[in-house]
């Protein structure tokens, strides 16, 4: 796990006497992977900012899960964040994705920190872009993509975050991260693996070309 000044020199943007306040109020937590850090109607006490690792973050309706984004190191949860300060029921769903550490930033701070420390501010408000753009790109997939596309696309960028290729997942898994049922996803990737664009091997499935 990062120590502090491990985590001071990741966030030194923050400027010294923000980092300071950070460092003596909040709390460094180990999460191991597949951990339910928040949950949707959960109220927020503390809003996490990633050191290590990878979070899922995804909406739930009925029995169907629509993954949404990934936090990755150095961010936090844009919606726990807003939930945080309006005092609100969790809308969404995080649970990490492989081990991960964060810092567990007390809600009951950020609104003066975000009056008295212009950095904080531009700590979420930039994640702002960047969630609201991952949003629209995962409305684009729903509304226009085929359901092909959208596996491998979302195959790929599980590489890409994890690093690992095979990727050790269960068609089940995929099924409940993209909303649509086990039996479509394995068909889609026997399609994809007869056009050449991956196989499915003992340890995962696997990209080609990458």
């Amino acid at each position: 796990m990062m120590d502090k000044e491990q985590i001071a020199r990741s966030l030194a943007f923050l400027g010294k006497d923000l980092l300071e306040e950070i460092l003596t109020h909040s709390a460094v937590a180990e999460i191991p992977k597949n951990t339910e850090i928040l949950r949707e109607g959960q109220y927020i006490k503390v809003i996490p900012l990633l050191l290590e690792g990878l979070v899922k973050v995804s909406s739930h309706y009925e029995e169907k899960e629509l993954l949404l984004y990934y936090i990755r190191p150095n961010e936090s949860c844009i919606m726990s964040f807003s939930a945080g300060l309006d005092n609100q029921p969790s809308r969404v769903t995080a649970i990490t994705e492989e081990a991960s550490a964060a810092l567990l930033i007390p809600v009951d701070k950020v609104s003066r920190w975000i009056k008295e420390y212009p950095g904080f501010n531009l700590l979420f408000f930039q994640q702002y872009n960047q969630r609201y753009a991952d949003l629209i790109d995962t409305i684009n997939h729903l509304l226009y993509d085929k359901l092909d596309k959208r596996i491998y696309d979302y195959l790929r960028e599980k590489i890409n975050l994890t690093g690992k290729n095979p990727l050790n997942i269960s068609h089940r898994q995929i099924a409940q991260e993209l909303g649509t049922a086990r039996e479509v996803v394995s068909r889609m990737l026997k399609k994809l693996e007869a056009e050449g664009k991956l196989r499915q091997q003992s340890k995962g499935i696997k990209i080609t070309g990458l």
